[in-house]
């Protein structure tokens, strides 16, 4: 290979090196800060195509979206001296990347710093409320005056909160088995409760139930007192106005009844004298 070609495609190598050294691109999610030696400068870099010294200035980037941060579960306390768990979650945003360099250098170390902030801002403004308004009443005016709060605190380190939610609020351990503990003694009173008022009902009318029917046989048994008596009267009225009809012929009825019954299938009877009942009288 001639020497004049290995010197330009030299030439080229290190014109390619330094412009990778010398160049670089932010994206148009992202800002960008130049470094140099270590020490910020103070331009911010907007998306684009720019320019930095090679080897002694480096870039570094930062996200310019809406970042979200979930906290990890703490307790607090609320004026009624009830314990909560909050479950809470911030979205915030870089506005200041120098300042924000200078005072938090990353993002997990803002997120560590504005852990604690939310946190201290959730519990005191939490402890001026009752656990009731706190879950329902207050809750849009707390995360309101949290975010205000806490967006004020973290301006100066080059960051604006624009929303502070408490995605769950949880009672303690111990609370939550105290409270299922009253609540299943409360079900347990108004299910014994429950169980007498229904005995009670259930005596009062079995009693009147049986009260009635006392009654209804008590009224069944006088209507047929009633009704054996009438119709005994009226047979006994029948068989007087039958036999003053004609005495001989009831007395031969008679007669014949008499021997029917006496003289069955099989039956058998001993007669002293001619004169007895087998004689018509």
């Amino acid at each position: 290979m001639p020497k004049k070609l290995v010197s330009i495609v030299a030439v080229i190598f290190v014109l390619v090196a330094l412009s990778t050294q010398c160049l670089f691109t932010v994206h148009q999610t992202q800002k960008a800060l130049v470094l140099q030696l270590g020490d910020p400068l103070d331009n911010v870099y907007e998306p684009g195509l720019h320019f930095k010294l090679p080897f002694i200035q480096n870039v570094v980037y930062f996200d310019a979206r809406v970042l979200d941060y979930e906290a990890r579960s703490r307790e607090a306390f609320t004026v009624d001296k009830k314990a909560i768990v909050l479950d809470n979650y911030a979205r915030w945003k870089i506005t200041k990347p120098l300042q924000f360099y200078r005072t938090m250098r990353s993002i997990p170390g803002a997120q560590a710093r504005l852990d604690d902030v939310v946190y201290s801002q959730l519990r005191a403004l939490v402890g001026a409320y009752t656990l009731t308004e706190v879950v329902s009443s207050h809750r849009a005016a707390i995360m309101k005056e949290v975010t205000d709060k806490v967006s004020h605190l973290m301006e100066p380190f080059g960051m604006v909160v624009l929303d502070v939610r408490i995605k769950r609020t949880d009672l303690p351990a111990e609370n939550q088995r105290a409270i299922f503990g009253r609540m299943r003694a409360e079900r347990e009173r108004q299910a014994k409760q429950y169980r007498s008022e229904g005995e009670e009902e259930s005596t009062r009318i079995r009693s009147d139930a049986d009260r009635q029917k006392s009654v209804i046989l008590a009224e069944a048994t006088r209507d047929a007192q009633i009704k054996i008596g009438q119709g005994d009267a009226e047979a006994a009225d029948i068989y007087a106005k039958a036999y003053s009809k004609d005495a001989n012929f009831y007395s031969y009825y008679r007669w014949l009844e008499t021997m029917r019954q006496a003289f069955r299938e099989n039956s058998k009877m001993v007669v002293t004298s001619p004169g007895s009942i087998l004689q018509k009288q």
